[in-house]
C-alpha cells in the first residue's frame, strides 16, 4: 500500500495565515520606521535653518528692529518657509527672536510648521 506524503489543506491554510500575520506586522514596523526617519530628518534640517537664521541676526552690526517677516528658501531637497519674529523685551537693548521653520509638502499649498527656536539678541 502506498502512503501519500504532504500537507493537508488545513495545514496549508494555517501556514498561510501565520505568514500573512507576520508580513502584516513587518509592513507596519517598516512604515513606522520610515515615518520616524522622515520626522527626524525634517526636524534636523529645520533646526539647522532656524539656527542659521538666529546666527545671521547675531552677526548683524545693529540691533534688529521689532518686526516679523518670512522668506522661502531651498535647503536640502525641500522648500522651506523661515519666519522670523523680533519681539521687544523689558530691556531696551535686547530683543527676543523667534524663528519658525515650516516645510512645503507636495499635497499642500501652505507649509507645515516643523521647528521653532527662540533666542535673545543684545546690543554690544
Amino acid at each position: 500500500m502506498k502512503t501519500q506524503k504532504g500537507f493537508t489543506l488545513i495545514e496549508v491554510l494555517v501556514a498561510l495565515l501565520v505568514f500573512g500575520l507576520i508580513a502584516t506586522a513587518a509592513a507596519e514596523v517598516g512604515s513606522q520606521y520610515i515615518s520616524s526617519y522622515e520626522r527626524v530628518r525634517d526636524k534636523t534640517l529645520a533646526s539647522w535653518l532656524a539656527d542659521n537664521r538666529i546666527n545671521e541676526i547675531r552677526l548683524e552690526e545693529n540691533l534688529p528692529g521689532i518686526a516679523e517677516n518670512s522668506r522661502d528658501t531651498d535647503f536640502g531637497p525641500y522648500r522651506w518657509r523661515v519666519t522670523t519674529a523680533v519681539l521687544a523685551t523689558a530691556e531696551a537693548k535686547m530683543r527676543r527672536v523667534e524663528v519658525t521653520v515650516a516645510r512645503y509638502r507636495e499635497d499642500r499649498t501652505e507649509p507645515v510648521p516643523i521647528h521653532t527656536l527662540s533666542a535673545f539678541v543684545g546690543a554690544q
